[in-house]
């Protein structure tokens, strides 16, 4: 059966980076939501805080095209022939 290709390791450490703090992002929101109607007065440090973090897990996900972009420029791409073409090939033997 035919594997897909892998990510580069670079590539997958950027996007795990980025999962990690889009996680943490989304919690936050959880917690100034939570603070918010609770009344509490971490809200509004938090929601700045929040507005930040936006900020950060923007450029992460950047981070993840970005450095596909490099890495495929760097070492080309890789190109494997498809399960199709496998097929094909043992038709015609």
């Amino acid at each position: 059966m035919y594997a897909k290709p892998r990510m580069p390791d670079p590539v997958r450490a950027s996007a795990v980076r980025a999962v990690i703090i889009i996680a943490l992002t989304l919690t936050q929101v959880v917690v100034v939501l939570l603070c918010t109607l609770a009344g509490s007065w971490l809200a509004f440090p938090m929601t700045l805080s929040s507005v930040g973090s936006t900020f950060v897990a923007t450029w992460a996900v950047l981070d993840i095209w970005v450095t596909r972009q490099s890495w495929i420029q760097r070492n080309g791409v890789v190109s494997e022939p498809s399960s199709v073409a496998r097929r094909r090939l043992l038709r015609r033997r």
